[in-house]
């Protein structure tokens, strides 16, 4: 790649002027590319709910640590879902996400629109002269910003043009309490309940009245250590689950703990407080390990093994754990590669349970499913694996069939409540029109209807499997991100985790669940004009300096494509290898929205003396996932062009 300001065509493109509701992390003051000139920006386009977004978050500190007195990046908050575009919501997310720079917060996808953004997330470079000079889907892109830049600092510095000194950036007030942002909830045998206060980096231990702390476990800080419960460092944990006594005596560890950005698993020793790592090298997992196994009958296999000890499997932002006594594993909603893995702690094997990585909502065999930020499970009576599948506003369930001839259970997943990416609403009723928001949190109540923390609605929602109804238990609260029932007293109660309100609450299982509509929306995002018949599609993807394709074994390309409805594809729809297409488009369907996946490998140099690259370089997955909004017209366009790593 070579440090240029100039398109394909020539042309140099000036960046567009940022535009919004207003900003965050700057003391109060507006900022515009004027203010900036003299600085690489980043661009960073997000939106809080999406996990890759917050992967890229913590991409991004450490060039921004390195490079502070000649790079700004700049978070373009454009949201996905309606409680996304709440100024309250946003604050609390930038602060729950410890970001350091400036946030605009771009509700009506004005400066969106304006750099041509298609997905989440999208980086865009700015030159200090105030010139497009990349444009980034995705995520990965870090090591090749990390070469980009010294470049464009000896060009400018060259120039006369790159300003060094302090960012706009300014710290907000610290707020002090014994909760900060708290994920999940998991009740003890002693009648205490541990929490993670995901905020605080650590697991904090209450009596039964939900507030009084009887010890912390981890120093608070982020990190990764292991160790006794004042020196353990975590980074943001989430789910927690109890393993079975005989199963804990075995391994030496009691309870299970997901700590998300580490892409690790924790174990913790409840006597102690002792904390050790059981599952995931800390390094985080772009790839799925390929699809599940599938028999004879064409259900997936329960389990795929990932082939390697649990501590050199990498793993990919572990949201919640729960343990399931049919597999006698741990499952995992495994958000970042949108899959439901297992963990055996006797054995310390990580498998695939169901999901092929793509993200989106597709049931079926175990294999060919379908997820999206799943993140959280829990198990019923019956053994089933319920899922609060977020990116989707969906409630899926995972079901196990009958062990085939090598011992191993068949898996099916189905959806109980969700139509998509971009659906989502408050609805009850039936379960086939009802819907939720975003949520984050299940769990099965006495009657075997299952209740959901419906997050971005505010809500807790009851779904039952008998009657397929689906009805509201509460409502008007902060972000609920875990549900839980608690049967210590004479009547079963919810607890409930706000995680906007830094507590936990006990709630009254109503006799009377509401009954709420207040409709069934999509994301709104601008339509893409198309012309029924062909349709060109390239993805546009470019090697950062000082990498090169990894074409060992093959073309080590993909695009994936699909659409909603499904009739809206005539053909091209599959995976195959390349990153261009021609789909047809159906005449008969006015609207939809087509899905393409699109992956590239390309690895580090030096090449060899042969020119290949050496067995031990390190290699790259650069992969996006978009969901085109299409209108269908004569007069629209024949190609469609995406950059999953575009330089200018």
């Amino acid at each position: 790649m070579e440090s240029t300001t100039k398109t394909t065509s020539g042309v140099r493109v000036r960046a567009s002027e940022l535009e919004g509701r207003g900003w965050l992390n700057t003391g109060g003051a507006e900022l515009n590319l004027e203010k900036l000139r003299g600085k690489i920006v980043i661009l960073d386009f997000w939106t809080f709910c999406c996990i890759n977004c917050l992967h890229v978050l913590d991409e991004l500190r450490p060039l921004e640590q390195e490079y502070k007195d000649v790079l700004v990046t700049v978070g373009v908050h454009s949201p996905k879902f309606e409680h996304e575009a709440d100024p309250v919501a946003l604050a609390a997310a930038v602060e729950r996400y410890e970001i350091t720079h400036p946030v605009l917060d771009d509700p009506e996808l004005v400066t969106w629109q304006a750099y041509s953004a298609r997905a989440w997330p999208t980086l865009v470079v700015v030159d200090p002269e105030g010139y497009i000079v990349a444009h980034l889907s995705g995520e990965g892109h870090a090591a090749g910003l990390a070469s980009f830049i010294p470049e464009l600092i000896a060009e400018h510095e060259a120039k006369g043009t790159l300003h060094r000194g302090d960012g706009p950036y300014v710290a907000p007030e610290p707020v002090s309490r014994d909760l900060r942002f708290p994920g999940k909830v998991l009740p003890l045998a002693d009648g205490n309940f541990l929490v993670s206060d995901t905020g605080h980096h650590r697991l904090v231990e209450t009596a039964p009245d939900l507030t009084t702390v009887i010890r912390t476990i981890g120093t608070g800080t982020k990190g990764h250590a292991d160790g006794a419960p004042a020196a353990a460092e975590f980074n943001e944990p989430q789910g927690l689950a109890l393993l079975p006594p005989k199963l804990a005596a075995l391994v030496g560890y009691d309870v299970v703990v997901a700590d998300s950005v580490n892409h690790r698993l924790r174990g913790i020793t409840l006597a102690t407080g002792e904390v050790r790592t059981v599952a995931g090298n800390g390094v985080q997992r772009l790839l799925e390990a390929g699809p599940a196994r599938v028999d004879d009958d064409g259900a997936s296999a329960s389990a795929t093994s990932l082939g390697a000890a649990s501590l050199e499997i990498a793993l990919s932002s572990p949201w919640d754990v729960a343990y399931s006594s049919v597999l006698e594993t741990m499952v995992i909603a495994m958000a970042g590669t949108h899959q439901i893995f297992g963990f055996d702690p006797a054995s310390g094997s990580v498998t695939i349970v169901a999901g092929n990585g793509l993200e989106g909502l597709l049931d079926g065999p175990g294999d060919q499913a379908w997820f999206a930020q799943p993140s959280g499970v829990t198990e019923d009576a019956n053994g089933n694996i319920w899922v609060a599948d977020s990116e989707t506003s969906a409630l899926r369930v995972v079901k196990f069939g009958d062990a085939g001839a090598d011992g191993r259970k068949t898996v099916t997943v189905k959806t109980a409540i969700g139509e998509g990416l971009f659906d989502f609403g408050f609805r009850d009723g039936e379960a086939a029109a009802a819907r939720l928001q975003h949520p984050l949190g299940v769990a099965v109540l006495p009657d075997g209807s299952v209740a959901v923390a419906d997050t971005y609605n505010g809500a807790v929602r009851r779904y039952d499997p008998a009657t397929g109804q689906v009805s509201t238990l509460a409502r008007g609260l902060a972000e609920p991100s875990d549900v839980l029932l608690d049967e210590s007293g004479d009547v079963p109660l919810l607890i409930v985790v706000e995680a906007n309100k830094h507590q936990l609450i006990r709630l009254p299982l109503p006799k009377n669940a509401l009954q709420v509509d207040e409709g069934a929306v999509q994301t709104q995002r601008p339509r893409t004009a198309v012309a029924p018949g062909e349709l060109a599609v390239t993805i546009r993807f470019s090697a950062p300096t000082g990498q090169k394709l990894d074409d060992r074994w093959g073309d080590p390309t993909q695009l994936k494509v699909s659409s909603t409805p499904p009739e809206l594809l005539v053909s091209g729809g599959g995976t195959s290898v390349g990153l261009t297409r021609t789909l047809v488009l159906s005449p008969d369907v006015t609207e939809g929205v087509l899905h393409l996946t699109a992956r590239a490998a390309a690895c580090d140099g030096p090449e060899d003396a042969n020119g290949e690259i050496p067995d031990h370089a390190a290699c790259h997955l650069y992969q996006q996932d978009w969901g085109i909004p299409v209108l269908l017209a004569a007069d629209g366009a024949s190609e469609l062009t995406l950059d999953l790593r575009g330089m200018d």
